[in-house]
């Protein structure tokens, strides 16, 4: 089993990745392309330079230390030549100001288990914990297992955020250690799935399936992005899956939120859904009000969350 993985996060004080004051530790690498992607530098499995020209000061550091030329000058303005850069980190490791930096570090178990271990006091009086996402968790199985194992072993509530696109005996090896799942639910037509994330969904609904019968708790998580998943009778056929499903504890809807566009640009990646409305409340009530219909736990219940 690795001692090492790769991270681009960790967030402390996290309280929407399960109960209580939570460490949420965002690991890098996706098998999904989903097009609202909020990490989208967590999909790549290898590091990725962020450059945030805003923050730029002019200094000249970069065109020194790249050696590939990706940092030239246009109309007098510092942009990145995407084809050179190689993500070497050298032009982000002299850059005072933060316009560059590197999304993906190389940590042990320890490293994280030591920084996560910080907060306990607030996990024992809260009724947290440390929850593992990204990106995929599972993609970096090996060290996924042994961060669980490490943190069970200390006593802290463990929860993983996961999207379900894993072989299920990848998926049920790490739930020996692990307390609550967070699992997304994106489309339950599986060629709509595939538009939508770049993967079709058989895998994904067979292994919650599977997932519901280790009696543990379940947190369902289903983004809703207007136009592409949120017609009336898909609530209607995720109601009546889910409604078959013995360990679903919760049930959130997501609203997609457009907060993502920047960190693409900083990234060099495309967003095709640039200009995309976040859905009003009304149409999060509606299709919660559905839901209830087949007498699941949605969240936030009535009155707030």
């Amino acid at each position: 089993m690795p001692s090492k993985g790769m991270i681009f996060d960790i967030k402390r004080y996290a309280i929407h990745d399960g109960p209580g004051i939570r460490t949420t530790v965002f690991l890098k690498g996706c098998p999904l392309r989903c097009l609202w992607c909020h990490n989208p530098e967590s999909i790549s499995g290898s590091p990725q330079l962020i450059y945030t020209p805003q923050k730029c000061i002019g200094c000249g550091h970069c065109f020194d230390a790249c050696q590939n030329g990706a940092h030239i000058l246009v109309e007098g303005h510092h942009v990145m030549d995407r084809r050179k850069c190689i993500s070497c980190g050298a032009c982000a490791e002299g850059c005072f100001s933060g316009a560059l930096e590197i999304a993906g570090q190389m940590v042990t178990v320890d490293e994280v288990m030591a920084e996560m271990l910080r907060d306990r006091i607030f996990y024992i009086n809260s009724g947290g914990g440390v929850t593992l996402s990204g990106g995929e968790p599972l993609f970096q199985p090996e060290f996924t297992l042994a961060l669980l194992e490490a943190a069970k072993e200390e006593g802290v509530h463990t929860a993983l955020d996961t999207s379900g696109y894993t072989p299920w005996d990848v998926l049920e090896g790490v739930v020996r250690f692990t307390d609550l799942v967070l699992y997304d639910l994106k489309q339950m037509d599986s060629r709509a799935h595939r538009a939508l994330t770049g993967v079709p969904n058989e895998l994904i609904i067979d292994n919650l399936r599977r997932l519901d019968g280790h009696d543990i708790p379940i947190w369902v998580r289903i983004p809703l992005i207007p136009g592409r998943n949120d017609g009336d009778s898909h609530f209607h056929a995720m109601g009546e899956f889910l409604s078959r499903l013995e360990n679903i504890e919760r049930v959130e809807i997501l609203g997609y939120h457009r907060l993502a566009e920047s960190k693409y640009e900083r990234a060099g990646m495309e967003y095709t859904l640039k200009g995309l409305r976040p859905p009003p409340e009304e149409a999060l009530a509606s299709r919660r009000r559905i839901l209830l219909n087949y007498d699941l736990p949605t969240w936030p219940q009535a009155g707030g969350r």
